[in-house]
């Protein structure tokens, strides 16, 4: 089968051995019946070139499948979190009005699309021999929504380009090859899990030990077998606190982190436990990847390393102050689906998409990420960085991690409050009293909450609107 006309497609089975193993374990599967799978799912859909396919299932090869034949079909791939609340599901099938809509069999039902449908009756209503719809490099794959944070939802348009230029980028950038096997241990309905481990594994000829979640001592039992890990920070700090991590890493190769900020003692950490320095890169669902940490060279802790080859990054600030954060490249995506408007508010005509993150560089251009712009605190006229305050805190004796807030005040227009998950008792007023010794006075927490645990997404991403509108 030529997929030479669909460019995303052709792109991601261009360099495979069809006899070659892609899904490992208990099931394993070859390139060549993972494409089949995919081709006979793309009969059944039955769709035309831009119609939305949308996605509510758990993680599965099945899944994976549904993509690819998603974009051999033509069509766009809306993945959404199987969480989502049925008032959630309505918002974004309103937004995106998919042709199809795949879903559990056991949630199955008419949601007002032309077709609803499950991944079973896909691949038993089609049939062999699919032949790819053409598609070209501007033209649409994949809508992604954004978590949300601030008012309604916003749809990442992503093309067959965007997807396959930061997959070829990263494939090369980590040296990726058709000997490696990556244990794939993130979910499928986002940015890291479907388009950076899947696609890059794809390009490469790779194999993949696909876990359904995260487990611990499941990663630890396939490292042997395993050369890479890409994960979220919750997946190193979990599994520093397993025995026997030090013998099971011996074979590995690389172990990525990402879709979060990872805390510099968790790199210095994992290096004196394994002997390996984790690798941190930045991107986001409007960009895929923006920024990594080399394969070879300086791995820098609390950094997340420089700009990807074909990636512009820039910051409205003199080099070591902070600013906002604007990249362009291929990487970048069309726009915002149904939102003209805030399109034309983020991404400029020229190219350079303002990403929202504050950031600055030092003097060898690596990138560190000190937060969102939203996330900013004002307070009596000073800007105050939450994640600065946050550095100070994390490094106090029994304080676990912190999230730092601004809540509203009458005097200050913003007050800080500090979100603290403790490994022992600790007193609010000693910690107070603590960084007032090494920030300045405005900077300093007014209120401290200690707290279990923090609220996170499926990500690992600590959800500090929830933060602001629990203490506000």
């Amino acid at each position: 089968m030529s997929y030479e006309t669909n460019h995303l497609v052709h792109a991601l089975r261009a360099h495979t051995a069809p006899d070659s193993v892609f899904i490992r374990g208990d099931k394993p599967m070859t390139y060549a019946s993972f494409f089949e799978g995919a081709e006979q799912m793309a009969a059944a859909l039955k769709i035309a070139p831009g119609d939305r396919v949308a996605m509510q299932v758990g993680k599965s090869v099945e899944a994976l499948q549904l993509y690819l034949a998603t974009v051999m079909a033509g069509g766009i791939f809306l993945p959404l979190n199987p969480a989502y609340t049925d008032a959630e599901l309505r918002y974004f099938l309103e937004d995106a009005t998919p042709a199809v809509f795949v879903q559990e069999p056991e949630k199955h039902r008419n949601w007002m699309v032309r077709t609803a449908t499950t991944l079973s009756e896909l691949a038993e209503n089609g049939s062999a021999g699919f032949t790819p719809v053409p598609r070209r490099g501007e033209d649409l794959a994949a809508i992604l929504y954004t978590s949300g944070t601030t008012g309604r939802s916003k749809g990442a348009m992503l093309s067959h380009r965007a997807l396959a230029s930061n997959a070829r980028v990263l494939k090369d950038y980590w040296q990726f090859t058709q000997d490696d096997v990556l244990i794939h241990a993130l979910p499928v309905f986002h940015t890291h899990g479907l388009f950076v481990a899947t696609n890059v594994a794809l390009l490469a000829g790779a194999s993949l030990e696909f876990l359904p979640k995260f487990d611990a001592k499941q990663i630890l039992e396939a490292m042997p077998r395993a050369t890479t890990l890409m994960g979220v920070p919750t997946f190193y700090t979990r599994l520093l606190k397993e025995s026997g991590l030090e013998r099971a890493s011996e074979n590995m190769r690389l172990f990525i982190s990402g879709s979060a900020p990872l805390l510099a003692q968790t790199h210095k950490a994992w290096e004196a436990r394994t002997g390996h320095v984790i690798l941190e890169r930045y991107g986001m669902t409007e960009t895929n990847m923006n920024t990594s940490n080399p394969y070879n060279g300086k791995r820098k802790a609390g950094t997340v390393g420089l700009p990807l080859p074909g990636v512009d990054l820039r910051i409205d600030a003199p080099q070591g102050e902070i600013g906002g954060i604007e990249v362009r490249g291929e990487n970048v995506f069309s726009g915002y689906w149904n939102m003209p408007e805030k399109t034309a508010e983020e991404l400029r005509p020229d190219g350079w998409f303002i990403t929202g993150d504050l950031g600055q560089l030092d003097e060898e251009g690596y990138v560190t990420i000190v937060g969102r712009n939203k996330d900013l605190i004002i307070s009596g006229g000073f800007n105050i960085y939450p994640k600065e305050v946050e550095e100070v805190l994390d490094r106090l004796d029994g304080v676990t991690e912190s999230a730092v807030v601004g809540v509203p005040d009458d005097d200050l227009g913003e007050k800080v409050v500090a979100v603290i998950v403790a490994s022992k008792p600790l007193n609010a007023k000693e910690i107070l009293e603590n960084t007032s010794q090494h920030l300045a006075r405005y900077k300093c927490p007014r209120d401290v909450v200690l707290v279990d645990m923090l609220p996170r997404n499926t990500m690992g991403k600590v959800q500090k609107n929830e933060l602001r509108a629990r203490y506000s």
